[in-house]
């Protein structure tokens, strides 16, 4: 193990995941989730050495607090305090303004909290962790990587939408886009594949997970991808609508809902769980249609065909492509899901390889079909955010 190790956290308004990540080589030696923050049954629970241990957070306030200097602890226990050299922290929106990854100070924390407007559930979570990692590690430094930021080199005409300017101007409605990390991780892993340098190599990235996205990977820069203003649009996901009309908000609303409920529902009660009325798990749904649920077909329908479009316009932003990428969870291991997605395709000479797709999974990277007609290939590669956060935070310090 070397010092390089790197205290990669990722707070959300009711959890905090962390990892201790070695940025040299991409290993993680402890890995962790506090969650249910704000009710009794607040837990943390984490694996060490292939042994998993749990227990209850007691706090009855501030639980970020209190799963940060267990994490503290914790570290200390298995001594490997001297090791650290930084904090990495996923950070959900960066605006217009962070564009890369950047130390914190007291600036950055009070821009990010600024922020809030553009993602009210995710930025206010991330400062409170910041904090209080500042507070259980002051003598360290920390970084703040941002998903939004690999997006930031998209044109106006991909970011634009078609609404009046001053709502851009005014209030920073555009295309902001999302999953940035994972995106940025994977297209770099995928130049290794097809043997060339990533600034002369262009992929659609497709990730696959209870939030989805796509994303059009130009000589390395993301020039267009699915997820908007807000992680709602796109692709349908677990629980979330993807893209829809607007005029159905009005339309409800004018039957008396208000506008909580209907962005619950687009939110939480759509997508998967909405379309099948079952579940949002896509284990579930394939299990289910297995079994002749009508509901699960269809919204296992819905989503390969909303994906196979959305690979199929993203050849019009990069005019040539070497290759498609699948990652996420859902990407990296549902066969079912590959297989469908790939047979739209065909139009682009897409063939798929039947033994590589059925080997492609549980973390294993593989291509899963060719193209001779666009000379590219499909692979899957599996994801590592917290890497890219270890990476970019170590580059930094150097």
């Amino acid at each position: 193990m070397t010092n390089s190790l790197v205290l990669v956290l990722n707070s959300g308004s009711s959890s905090l995941k962390f990892a201790l990540i070695d940025a040299a080589t991409g290993d993680a030696c402890l890995t962790g989730l506090g969650e249910c923050f704000g009710l009794p049954e607040a837990v943390i629970s984490w694996k060490y050495d292939g042994q998993k241990s749990e227990e209850a957070i007691s706090a009855p306030d501030n639980h970020h607090q209190h799963a940060i200097n267990r994490i503290v602890t914790l570290v200390e226990s298995l001594g490997m305090t001297d090791k650290l050299v930084a904090v990495g922290h996923r950070v959900v929106h960066g605006g217009e303004k962070f564009t890369s990854t950047v130390q914190i100070d007291d600036s950055v924390l009070a821009e990010i909290e600024n922020l809030a407007d553009l993602a009210p559930l995710h930025n206010p979570a991330g400062a409170k962790g910041i904090r209080a990692a500042m507070d259980a590690f002051p003598a360290l430094p920390q970084f703040a990587v941002f998903d939004t930021a690999f997006h930031q080199t998209m044109p106006p005409k991909a970011f634009t939408g078609g609404i009046a300017n001053e709502l851009y101007t005014e209030y920073g409605i555009r295309r902001y886009g999302f999953h940035g990390t994972s995106h940025y991780f994977v297209s770099r892993e995928a130049a290794k594949v097809v043997n060339k340098p990533v600034e002369e190599a262009n992929f659609i990235s497709v990730h696959l997970g209870n939030g989805a996205s796509v994303c059009a990977v130009r000589n390395g820069e993301s020039v267009d991808t699915s997820m908007g203003f807000t992680p709602l649009a796109g692709l349908m996901m677990g629980t979330r609508s993807g893209d829809l009309d607007p005029g159905i908000i009005e339309f409800l609303l004018k039957k008396g809902w208000t506008s909580e409920q209907v962005f619950d529902t687009l939110n939480k009660k759509s997508g998967f769980l909405g379309v099948s009325g079952l579940t949002s798990d896509a284990r579930g749904i394939l299990e289910a249609m297995e079994n002749g649920h009508e509901g699960a077909k269809l919204a296992f329908e819905v989503f390969t065909y909303r994906v196979a479009k959305y690979i199929g316009s993203y050849m019009v932003a990069l005019g040539s492509l070497d290759g498609i990428i699948f990652t996420g969870g859902i990407g990296e291991n549902s066969l079912p899901i590959r297989r469908e997605i790939l047979s739209y395709l065909k139009v682009f000479g897409f063939i798929e390889d039947e033994a590589g797709n059925e080997a492609a999974r549980f973390g294993a990277a593989g291509v899963v079909a060719t193209s001779a007609m666009m000379d590219a290939v499909a692979m899957v590669i599996p994801t590592n955010e917290e890497w890219v956060i270890a990476q970019q935070s170590v580059a930094l310090l150097k």
